[in-house]
C-alpha cells in the first residue's frame, strides 16, 4: 500500500472540508467541475443558437402563410383567410372585425376547420397589430402568432404551432446531455488514470519518507539504503526535482550517520582501552596500600589518608568495571543465556543489601512458585544490585524498600523495586537512564555515585529483550523491569 493510500480513513465530517481531501481527489474533482462548466456553456450557447435559428425559420414560414394569396372572398368581397391555399397542418387563421372574432380556427390533418375556444378568442383579441410575431399558448398548444391589419379595416391573424420547434430543441437538449454525460464519464475515467499515474512519483516520495521516519537513527550502525527511484528523481520535472533533492538529503544524512557511528566506535574503543589499561595500575595501588598497612607504622592521620587512598581506588575500580561492561554491551556482545531462577536471585541480592544497609527496611513480595527466565545470571544480578543500591544510596535510613517478583498477563516476568523515599523530580525522570546522569538534590544520600548504575541496568535489560521503566512521586518511587519469561512446556 502506498503512503498516500495509507493515510487514515477520513470521517464523514471531514469530507465536507476540502482542505482534508487528498490532492489526487481534489485534482479529479476540479477537472470534472471544469468539464461540467465547459459542457454547460457549450450547451447553453448551442441551445440559444438553435432557438434563434428555429425562431427565424418559423417567422419566415409565418410570414409566408400570412401573405398567402386568398383565392376567394366573403360575401362582402373581402378574402377569407381560412380559405388560403398551401398552408400546413395546425396553422391558425382568424379575422377580427371590430372587437369580435368573426371567423377563426385551426387547420386539422383532414384539411377541415377546428374552432377556437373562448379563451383562445380572448388571447387573439389582445394581440398587438404591429405585424411582429409573438409566442402565445392556446388550447391547441404553443403558437407563434402575427396580427396584421388589412386594407379593409379588419385584422388577420396567422399562427404556426411551436411543437416542431420545441421537439427539435428538446432533441438537441437530450442529445447534448447524453453526449456530455458519456464524455464526462470517459474523460473522468481517463483523467483519473492519468492523474493517478502522474501522482505516482509523489506516492513514491511519501513511501521513502515514511520508511526513513521509521528507521532507528538515534544510535548504533544505521543502514540508510532507502532512496527515491530514479524514475521519480529526475531533476527535469517539479516532482523529480523534489525526489532528487530528497535523495541528496538522504545521502547527506547517511554520511553524517556513518561519521557519527565511526566517532562513537572510536569513543567506545577508547573507553574500553583506557578502562582496561587503568585496571593494572589500580590493582597495583590497592595492593601496595594493603602492603603498607601490614608492614609500615603510620600516625592516626596517616592511617586515615591511607584508608582514603584505598577507598577511592576501590571506587575507581568499580567505575572502570562499569565502563568496561558498558563498552561490551555497546559492542552488542550477547549475554550468556541460561535458565535463571529469578525468585532465588532476588532473595540472594536483597539479603546482600540487608547486610550492607541494616538501617533500611527490606521487604519481599514473591510468587508462590519460582519464576524462571532466560538470561545471564551475573548481569541480572548486577541489575538487581544496582536498583537496590540506588534505593539505598538515595534514601534516608528507615526507608522501606520492597522488591517484588510477579508474572504479568502476557506471561513476562516483572521485577519491581519500590521505596517510600522523597521521589525523583519530574524533569529528571526523562534522563535518569542516561550515562553520568545525577540529580544530587533529587534524593538525599551520603554516598557518591558515578551516574552509570541505571545506564547499566537499561543496557543489560535491553540486551535481554526486556524493558525498564520508572514511576516516581513524593513518597513512592518504583522501578519496573520486564523480562521475557521462560515458557514451560507441559506434556
Amino acid at each position: 500500500m502506498s503512503a498516500l493510500s495509507g493515510i487514515p480513513r477520513q470521517t464523514d465530517h471531514q469530507w465536507f472540508d476540502p482542505s482534508t481531501w487528498h490532492l489526487r481527489t481534489r485534482l479529479i474533482l476540479v477537472s470534472m467541475a471544469l468539464l461540467v462548466a465547459i459542457c454547460g456553456a457549450v450547451g447553453v450557447v448551442s441551445y440559444a443558437s438553435m432557438d434563434v435559428f428555429l425562431t427565424k425559420q418559423l417567422d419566415q414560414q409565418l410570414m409566408q402563410a400570412s401573405h398567402g394569396r386568398p383565392p376567394i372572398g366573403d360575401p362582402n368581397g373581402r378574402p377569407d383567410p381560412l380559405d388560403a391555399r398551401g398552408q400546413s397542418i395546425g396553422t391558425l387563421n382568424a379575422r377580427i372585425l371590430g372587437s369580435q372574432v368573426s371567423s377563426a380556427g385551426f387547420l386539422s390533418s383532414d384539411a377541415t376547420r377546428t374552432s377556437l375556444s373562448p379563451n383562445d378568442a380572448g388571447i387573439l383579441l389582445a394581440l398587438p397589430h404591429d405585424g411582429h410575431p409573438v409566442d402565445r399558448t392556446l388550447s391547441n398548444g404553443g403558437y407563434r402568432l402575427v396580427a396584421t391589419e388589412t386594407p379593409y379595416g379588419d385584422v388577420v391573424i396567422t399562427g404556426l404551432p411551436l411543437a416542431s420547434k420545441e421537439d427539435t430543441e428538446a432533441s438537441l437538449v437530450w442529445t447534448m446531455v447524453l453526449v456530455s454525460l458519456g464524455g464526462l464519464v470517459l474523460i473522468g475515467l481517463a483523467g483519473t488514470v492519468l492523474i493517478r499515474r502522474t501522482m505516482r512519483p509523489l506516492e513514491q516520495l511519501s513511501d521513502v519518507a515514511t520508511k526513513v521516519s521509521k528507521l532507528p537513527l538515534d544510535a548504533g550502525e544505521v543502514a540508510l539504503a532507502v532512496r527515491v527511484p530514479a524514475s521519480a528523481a529526475h531533476p527535469g520535472t517539479e516532482v523529480g526535482s523534489v525526489g532528487h533533492a530528497l535523495n541528496l538529503m538522504l545521502d547527506n544524512v547517511s554520511s553524517a550517520l556513518e561519521a557519527r557511528q565511526q566517532s562513537e566506535t572510536k569513543v567506545r574503543q577508547f573507553v574500553a582501552d583506557a578502562s582496561h589499561e587503568l585496571r593494572t595500575p589500580l590493582t597495583a595501588i590497592r595492593g601496595y596500600t594493603e602492603l603498607l598497612r601490614m608492614t609500615e607504622t603510620f600516625t592516626e592521620d596517616g592511617r586515615k589518608s591511607l584508608g582514603r587512598v584505598q577507598s577511592q581506588s576501590e571506587r575507581m575500580t568499580t567505575l572502570v568495571e562499569d565502563l568496561l561492561l558498558l563498552a561490551r554491551l555497546d559492542e552488542g556482545k550477547a549475554p550468556e543465556f541460561t535458565d535463571v531462577d529469578l525468585t532465588q536471585l532476588v532473595i540472594e541480592t536483597v539479603s546482600d543489601e540487608k547486610v550492607m544497609a541494616p538501617e533500611h527496611i527490606w521487604q519481599l513480595k514473591l510468587p508462590d512458585e519460582p519464576l524462571t527466565v532466560r538470561g545471564d545470571t551475573t548481569q541480572l544480578h548486577q541489575v538487581l544490585a544496582n536498583l537496590l543500591s540506588n534505593a539505598r544510596k538515595h534514601t534516608e535510613a528507615g526507608t522501606t524498600v520492597v522488591t517484588g517478583v510477579m508474572r504479568s498477563a502476557d506471561g513476562s516476568a516483572v521485577v519491581t523495586v519500590t521505596d517510600n523515599g522523597p521521589g525523583i523530580p519530574p524533569e529528571f525522570q526523562g534522563r535518569i537512564f542516561s550515562r553520568f546522569a545525577r540529580a544530587d538534590a533529587a534524593r538525599s544520600g551520603s554516598e557518591g555515585t558515578s551516574g552509570l548504575g541505571l545506564s547499566i541496568v537499561e543496557s543489560i535489560v535491553h540486551a535481554h529483550g526486556g524493558t525498564v521503566e520508572v514511576a516516581s512521586r513524593p513518597g513512592r518511587t518504583e522501578f519496573a523491569v520486564r523480562l521475557p519469561a521462560l515458557r514451560t512446556v507441559t506434556a
